[in-house]
């Protein structure tokens, strides 16, 4: 992974002393409190419902075993001894005293690490695919093009201010794990006929109150033109975006209403202007970032098979978590392993501070002292020797890490909603925790097959609801908390955007519908076909047939959604089972 130069370090630690004399002059009432909103947030700082949140980054969602340990300090001497996994890669920690951020940020510098432009109208973590390096399917590996676009949009002087927050993703593997269509920009790197890395640009997708599939505005873009395509684009959503009404910001807005064509020949535009500048990436800049990528130094090992199938016979617990939580590895003899946090009865994405020492002690033991986040808020160990899995799995279970649910029902992005967040209409973590306790059977979640369902409450839509096979949306009605239900979402590389069922639901039925929902899947689905495929063959009517009877699934009205206008300084922070 990629350490800190002398000027990283001293960047960082500057921001740190500039953070805390702004604290201080705030609270010696010097800075109003419109002006200091603007500073915390560009240092991650939110003030929630019910206390601050501090939004860790934690780019392109890897961590070494000494920096998730000193996290794991800081929930216990500045919070309450738990953390939350974003499904950006970022940490979240929950409960800070505004007068301790400062002392946090210190020591977060310690270990080669900030809260810098994880919040505001900036260029957000940039994401990837958590597998990256080590995918069996890996085709490029895009942990370097993260860390170089980090380095580069880093307090960049003309993308500092931009009209709405801004969101990246990279992949360079088959299968997309990065969800690069629902993304201000989603790049994705593959290999030209030489073999030279080639760049695809999608661009103007997002979710929210207008969820949209970005557009593919670039194909086939030579390595050295990364930064310099970029920039032209930033500069084109600079100038055109909408500043008079931070609702219809966002780049996906732009790129509608220009049509993706005119916005493609506007950002071409603007490249005539930077192609070859300054901006072009030299080969010896790449190739300094490549090398902090290096693959660690394997110990020449040969595949397990004879070993892995033994144990698996002899466990049929570790045999289901090796068909769903140990992905394969492009170097024989290791795996791939994903740690879920979606125990039932603890809100998805939490870990408290005695699990992260336990994951930084095992990535330590059994791997090369990395963790990676994921999107779906899990952990995952990227380099685990095969013969050492049946181990982990052990460790794992006993605290609590161990579940055999990665990909399936009850593995589930949801946001904190009514719980926590003020934005929300309507609490998610109650539903999420009803729907694992109706589905806890392994055999019916195995037969099931993959499925994701994503649950939000409201349209900010951060449980990613719209591309959930199956989504749930919170709504308000006259007062009180109803559930919208859509099937056909997917983030993966068919992105496609989730079709509503009808009316919502209160909350005590939502299991029943989302029981009647899998009931069609079961019969109308040819042998092996998925979750996802199923619904695209046969639509949605029968579903709605199912869910509404008495109107022969079809409703006579379909009321109507409670306006919920996002602001910068309202994102959702998680519950936790320790929150007291």
């Amino acid at each position: 992974m990629y350490q800190y130069s002398a000027f990283d370090r001293r960047f960082v630690e500057e921001r740190v002393e500039q953070y805390r004399d702004q604290t201080r002059r705030f609270l010696n009432g010097d800075i109003s409190d419109d002006a200091f909103q603007q500073l915390r947030l560009r240092n991650g700082l939110y003030i929630q419902r019910l206390a601050p949140m501090l939004r860790i980054a934690v780019p392109y969602g890897i961590l070494s075993a000494t920096q998730l340990r000193a996290i794991a300090a800081i929930t216990r001497d500045y919070d309450r001894g738990y953390g939350h996994l974003s499904t950006r890669q970022n940490m979240q920690i929950n409960w800070p005293e505004l007068t301790d951020v400062p002392d946090i940020l210190a020591r977060l510098a310690e270990v080669e690490m900030h809260c810098i432009q994880t919040s505001g109208s900036c260029i957000r973590n940039v994401t990837t695919d958590q597998f990256a390096g080590v995918a069996g399917d890996e085709i490029v590996d895009a942990r370097p093009y993260c860390e170089i676009i980090r380095q580069w949009s880093t307090y960049h002087p003309e993308f500092d201010w931009l009209p709405r927050k801004f969101k990246i993703a990279v992949n360079g593997a088959e299968s997309d794990r990065a969800a690069t269509h629902v993304h201000d920009i989603g790049i994705r790197v593959r290999r030209g006929d030489d073999g030279a890395p080639l760049f695809d640009f999608l661009v103007g997708g997002g979710l929210g109150r207008t969820p949209v599939i970005g557009s593919l505005i670039r194909q086939g873009l030579p390595e050295k033109h990364l930064l310099s395509y970029l920039e032209a684009i930033l500069r084109v959503y600079n100038r055109y975006g909408r500043r008079d009404n931070k609702y219809k910001a966002r780049i996906k807005i732009l790129v509608r209403a220009m049509t993706p064509e005119t916005f493609r020949e506007r950002v071409d535009a603007e490249w005539a202007h930077l192609k070859d500048g300054p901006s072009t990436l030299p080969d010896a800049e790449v190739s300094r970032i490549r090398a902090c990528f290096a693959p660690p130094e394997y110990d020449d090992l040969v595949d397990e098979p004879a070993l892995l199938a033994r144990q698996r016979l002899q466990s049929p617990a570790f045999n289901t978590w090796m068909r769903h939580n140990v992905a394969p590895h492009k170097r024989s003899g290791y795996a791939i392993v994903t740690l879920s946090t979606k125990v039932t009865g603890v809100p998805p994405g939490d870990v408290t501070d005695e699990q992260m020492d336990a994951v930084a002690n095992w990535s330590e033991r059994f791997g090369f002292g990395e963790v990676r986040i994921s999107h779906e808020q899990n952990l995952v160990l990227p380099d685990v020797a095969q013969r050492d899995l049946r181990t982990l799995f052990d460790l794992a279970s006993a605290a609590m890490l161990g579940q055999a649910n990665a990909g399936l029902l009850t593995d589930m992005i949801c946001c904190p909603g009514g719980d926590y967040c003020a934005l929300a209409n309507a609490k998610s973590i109650p539903v999420a925790e009803a729907i694992q306790r109706r589905f806890d059977d392994y055999d019916y979640l195995h037969d099931l097959g993959p499925l994701d369902i994503n649950i939000s409450g409201c349209m900010n839509a951060c449980g990613h609801h719209h591309v959930g096979h199956i989504g749930i949306l919170g709504v308000d009605k006259r007062g009180e908390e109803f559930y919208q239900i859509s099937v056909g979402g997917n983030q993966a590389e068919d992105a496609s955007l989730g079709q509503i069922l009808g009316p919502s639901f209160g909350r005590a039925d939502v299991p029943g519908v989302i029981e009647k929902i899998l009931d069609v899947y079961l019969e109308r689905r040819f042998e092996g076909e998925p979750f996802l495929h199923t619904a695209r063959r046969i639509g949605i009517e029968p579903f709605k047939v199912r869910v509404y009877p008495a109107t022969d699934g079809r409703p006579r009205s379909r009321p109507k959604v409670a306006a919920q206008v996002p602001t910068q300084d309202a994102e959702p922070r998680p519950r936790s089972a320790r929150a007291g």
